[in-house]
């Protein structure tokens, strides 16, 4: 939502505030769907619609408002579309707009607050809400983001103009549409996913026949059951399909959000382990009247749901749609839950198939993906789960179904390879009313004590997950934060730490949380290189790249916890070209201490001049300290630039290269239809890796003893060939890989404990290295960021190799520490 303007009801009706800072902020009216298939080719609705919703705590009034369409690629001489509003839309209310209609479709849209005869592409365009009804001028996003009468705008597909980035394709069967509390983060492609249509009036109507009102229910069984619905590949043999009287029990009811629905299976079954015995009826907005234990006949439409964008190759969801019910008998028991223990899963986690396995046959006995999608939406059970991923802010958390798959200290799961998947994770959510059981705050190694029961769905965010309906004890295991050892006075300590966009904006408890983690946790290192720190005016795009205040800030909260008065050194990025959130211009920056070490200060490193490596007098120096490595070179398009600084250390010259390598943007899931998935944000991170490995060989070429240290969040493993690009044939050498297996990690991502952040060090340095992985964020439900941070200690070398040697047998005994 733009915000450029809420409606407030007051005593004497309603008014209209104009735009502004607060009223922005105020949750009011959006967009909540948009479909422009209606009566097209296959389509079910006769018309086009745009559904409107009030996330607001009050009713919204809109008189004289319109509904204004775009076409994807607009002009100068492009006609905009208008439909006239009126009336008003109820606090959590929806609001139904009737577009044009075609020659095709079964159904008539529930009776609309609003109707006009715009013809909206199925695929592709740009939908307004605006306060007024005069045509908006503007043709580009920029234009539309700064019009004060534009309140909300939703461009799908190849839309040029749009929120951030457009929201997916629709299609003459998809709709795109916000989730049932209409999630509004001005961004077009994480606000809304294609699916079903599911036009909703203010009257709370959806169509007849929709939540089993409206035309009678079936009064026999038909000839299909579940399991031949659902077939023998992850597409039903019958999709697109009506089919009458499927019989079965229903097990669990989703009674919010805008995938309402119920789940239902089959009793009996086939014994074919290939065939999944149940389904979701999916009533979009309308609450289904059914309970669990009813015996039901479901007559309705057979449709594949595939979440997410397009490109992610995201599993699809057999449900039914469209769908009426009668209800034979109640209080019946629910099938007997599927049990996953530790050797039910596969270990192995999908088929190596060089593309979309969508119609391979299922193999449920020899693959973890095929035996989720041979138990689609069935009631699965898990007892006495570990916990392998916290809570998040969604209330969701991870658990695994076997204890000994690659477990942690901690009690993770750890990502080893490309390879091993780890095919026990499985994401928890509830179905049980949050006033009813609060979702437990559970940190790794916690356990779900009892039974989790529930029926097993999918989602574009991790994929197959339990829909619980009764949910373990939560046991907390006492997790503790960890703290590194202090490094000795004749030691060089070095951190790195992703702050997870870091700026003004945040609360004084983030920078408080920070600077207690870096003094206390980390011993406040000699020098802390840090990644996402934002600009002054944090995500707020508005022109402003210096960060001086968001460093400012968390020196001084350093200061306050008791650690010493760092001083700062970064270099400001060009507005919008280093990647991360609009308008924070993300960037590397170096923390030091200066009465432990000197930062070598050398003018001329700006955004877009690159350092080079400089000699003079036989000593090895950079051309600008700080600098940036190539920062024109394509690799670095959208990403973050490398910062690179000298430091003097007791006598002796440092060299830091801190990073912020590529993110993992774009890369199909582990949980896709596409095995093995495809990881496109690589290829950057391979191009990023060799410019920094070109850099580190110069400064060793120039000198062999130079201490060179390159950190930072490198948004791959130690596995990866973004890691061999910098450690092969005589590179940087990688001190994660001196700890044991169980333990090369500092992020969790889907329940997979892995590694992004790395510190890397210049060969004839790699003896004299302590390293420390300081577990304080990731493994926690109460994060102060997502990354785990690490410290590095080490004895520079001097250049003079008798001094070097004496040192080494003073204080290195070969590769292990006195």
């Amino acid at each position: 939502m733009l915000g450029t303007a809420v409606t407030l009801i007051l005593a004497g009706g309603a008014v209209l505030v104009p735009g502004g800072a607060a009223a922005a902020d105020e949750p009011g009216v959006v967009i909540s769907e948009v479909y422009g298939g209606g009566g097209n080719s296959g389509a079910t609705w006769r018309n086009d619609f745009v559904e409107l919703g009030n996330a607001g705590a009050a009713a919204v009034g809109v008189d004289g408002w319109s509904v204004q369409y775009l076409p994807a690629q607009p002009g100068s001489g492009t006609r905009v579309q208008v439909t006239e509003l009126s009336g008003e839309i109820a606090a959590g209310g929806r609001y139904l707009v009737q577009e044009g209609a075609g020659s095709g479709g079964s159904r008539d849209l529930p009776v609309a607050d609003a109707e006009g005869g715009i013809a909206m592409a199925a695929g592709q365009g740009t939908v307004l809400l605006v306060a007024g009804t005069e045509p908006v001028t503007c043709r580009t996003a920029a234009a539309c983001a700064a019009d004060d009468a534009v309140v909300d705008m939703v461009g799908y597909g190849a839309a040029a103009v749009h929120e951030t980035a457009p929201a997916p394709a629709g299609s003459n069967t998809l709709s795109v549409a916000r989730d049932g509390e209409l999630t509004d983060t001005d961004d077009n492609s994480a606000d809304f996913t294609a699916g079903d249509p599911t036009p909703v009036n203010a009257a709370g109507e959806t169509g007849p026949g929709d939540g089993g009102g409206g035309a009678p229910g079936p009064e026999q069984p038909g000839e299909l059951r579940i399991h031949d619905i659902q077939g023998t590949t992850r597409v039903s043999p019958h999709s697109g399909q009506e089919v009458a009287g499927v019989p079965g029990v229903v097990t669990a009811v989703n009674p919010t959000g805008s995938a309402r629905g119920f789940w239902f299976q089959d009793a009996e079954g086939d014994d074919d382990p290939r065939t999944s015995e149940a389904l979701f009826v999916f009533t979009g907005s309308t609450t289904p009247d059914v309970a669990v234990g009813d015996e039901v006949l479901v007559t309705g439409r057979v449709a594949e749901y595939r979440p997410g964008d397009a490109d992610m190759n995201h599993q699809s969801i057999t449900q039914l749609t469209g769908a009426v019910w009668t209800v034979l008998s109640s209080g019946n028991d629910v099938p007997e839950a599927v049990e996953l223990e530790p050797d039910t899963v596969p270990d192995a986690y999908a088929p190596d198939a060089g593309g979309d396995i969508s119609g391979l046959g299922l193999r449920p006995d020899d693959y973890a993906l095929d035996f989720w999608a041979a138990h689609e939406h069935m009631v699965v059970r898990v007892e006495d789960a570990r916990v392998v991923g916290a809570t998040d802010g969604y209330n969701a958390l991870w658990v695994t179904t076997k204890p000994e798959q690659n477990a942690s200290p901690r009690g993770g799961t750890v990502y080893g390879s490309y390879a091993d998947a780890n095919s026990g994770r499985l994401k928890i959510e509830s179905l049980i009313p949050f006033a009813e059981r609060p979702f437990p705050e559970a940190d790794v190694g916690d356990e779900l004590r009892g039974v989790t029961e529930g029926p097993l769905y999918y989602s574009q965010f991790g994929g197959y997950l339990l829909k619980a309906t009764t949910l373990g004890e939560h046991v907390a295991n006492g997790l503790e934060r960890e703290t590194t050892s202090r490094a000795r006075d004749w030691e060089l300590s070095v951190a790195t730490y992703n702050v997870e966009n870091l700026s003004p904006a945040d609360d004084q408890s983030k920078f408080d949380r920070l600077a207690e983690g870096i003094v206390q946790n980390l011993r406040s290192p000699d020098i802390v290189n840090l990644e996402e720190i934002q600009d002054n005016s944090g995500p707020v795009n508005d022109g402003v790249v210096d960060a001086d205040e968001t460093l400012e800030r968390l020196i001084a909260a350093i200061k306050d916890a008791g650690g010493p008065t760092y001083h700062w050194r970064q270099i400001s990025p060009e507005n919008n070209r280093d990647g991360g959130a609009p308008g924070g211009n993300i960037r590397n920056a170096f923390l030091f201490n200066p009465a432990r070490t000197t930062f070598v200060d050398v003018p001329g490193g700006d955004a877009t001049t690159g350092v080079e490596v400089t000699t003079e007098n036989r000593r090895v120096g950079l051309s600008a300290s700080p600098g940036r490595i190539a920062p024109q070179d394509a690799a670095w398009e959208s990403s973050r630039k490398p910062l690179v600084g000298q430091f003097r250390f007791q006598g002796r010259d440092v060299f830091v290269v801190t990073n912020h390598f590529n993110s993992k943007g774009g890369d199909q899931p582990l949980y896709g239809t596409v095995q093995p998935p495809n990881r496109s944000s690589e290829q950057q991170r391979h191009a990023q890796a060799a410019l920094v490995r070109d850099f580190v060989d110069e400064l060793i070429a120039a000198d062999p003893d130079a201490n060179v240290l390159v950190v930072g969040d490198l948004n791959d493993f130690q596995f990866s060939r973004t890691l061999e690009t910098l450690t092969a044939d005589g590179g940087l050498y990688n001190p994660m890989t001196d700890l044991p297996a169980e333990e090369r990690y500092n992020y969790l991502y889907d329940g997979n404990a892995q590694s992004l952040d790395h510190m890397l060090v210049s060969p004839r340095v790699e003896h004299r290295v302590r390293y420390d992985i300081v577990h304080v964020n990731a493994e926690f439900h109460d994060q102060t960021s997502d990354h785990d941070p690490q410290v590095l200690r080490f004895r520079p070398l001097s250049g003079d190799h008798k001094l070097d040697r004496r040192e080494d047998n003073r204080y290195y005994r070969g590769n292990g520490h006195r």
